[in-house]
């Protein structure tokens, strides 16, 4: 058994430690895994392969590289199916609610900014659904769930991207900073208790360390429309607005390519 360490430079949320989860689904050789997401590193025990291995997990386009490798004689822990179903479904369902929530209240309040968030939200809903949804699966089908998956991210992204120019160039009304500035908040208490539910599981221990990783997209995005709502009220503008919004539509088309890289 041989035990290698990577650094993953991009993998500061739980749902890209998901979609590094369906990559290396498929490689026999792998026998365990391990994340740090403080750390942002990825312990695989595996029997060979490592060159394998590696390049599964370069084609997520995460940033990563090999620490180290080496032989171990320490046993593989073997997770808990039935409790990380239950944890994928709980987060699963927190994120589509408020892609629901933010998508309606986006336009009901002409916020761009809240609209690119609900994307957000449902790129991870839509990332713990492949997990759960690929188990059992063949390779095939999982590749096609994949590309359904990211091609329909992509797409929503896309237009919401256009309408941001569109708003851009033409004569919108104000955003409504209130709606803007309230439901952002709600959805960042939202990331940060799936936060604390996947940190949790990790160590039963010491479930309180880390249960907040300030540097995750998701929290950082939130943060992002709040602000953006404050200077819509500061400003008297909805520039901020757009430009978040856009900010945001580009990261999610980022997750969308990632997704579709779990087809190849």
């Amino acid at each position: 058994m041989e035990k290698s360490t990577f650094k993953i430079q991009h993998m500061d949320c739980a749902s890209e430690e998901n979609m590094v989860r369906m990559k290396l689904d498929g490689v026999t050789a792998v026998k365990g895994l391990d994340f740090d997401l403080q750390k942002r590193e990825l312990t695989v025990f595996h029997a060979g392969e490592l060159d394998t291995i590696n390049a599964h997990i370069k084609e997520l386009g995460l940033g990563s590289s090999l620490l180290s490798t080496e032989s171990t004689e320490q046993d593989v822990v073997v997770e808990d199916a039935k409790g990380q179903r239950k944890l994928l479904w709980t987060v699963l369902l927190i994120n589509f609610g408020f892609f629901v929530v933010e998508m309606a209240t986006g336009f009901v309040s002409k916020s761009m900014g809240l609209v690119a968030d609900s994307l957000d939200m449902l790129a991870d809903a839509l990332v713990y659904g492949l997990s759960l949804f690929a188990v059992g699966s063949t390779v095939t089908r999982k590749k096609n769930i994949a590309k359904a998956s990211g091609y329909f991210q992509l797409t929503l992204a896309a237009v919401g991207f256009v309408e941001v120019v569109r708003r851009v160039v033409g004569d919108e009304p104000m955003p409504d900073f209130r709606t803007m500035i309230v439901v952002s908040i709600l959805a960042l208490i939202a990331n940060a208790f799936c936060l604390y539910l996947l940190q949790k599981s990790k160590s039963k221990e010491a479930h309180m360390q880390a249960t907040m990783i300030f540097t995750s997209n998701d929290i950082i995005i939130n943060g992002g429309v709040i602000l953006a709502g404050l200077l819509v009220l500061f400003t008297g503008s909805a520039l901020p607005d757009l430009v978040v919004g856009a900010i945001v539509f580009v990261v999610v088309i980022r997750g969308a390519f990632r997704i579709l890289k779990l087809a190849k």
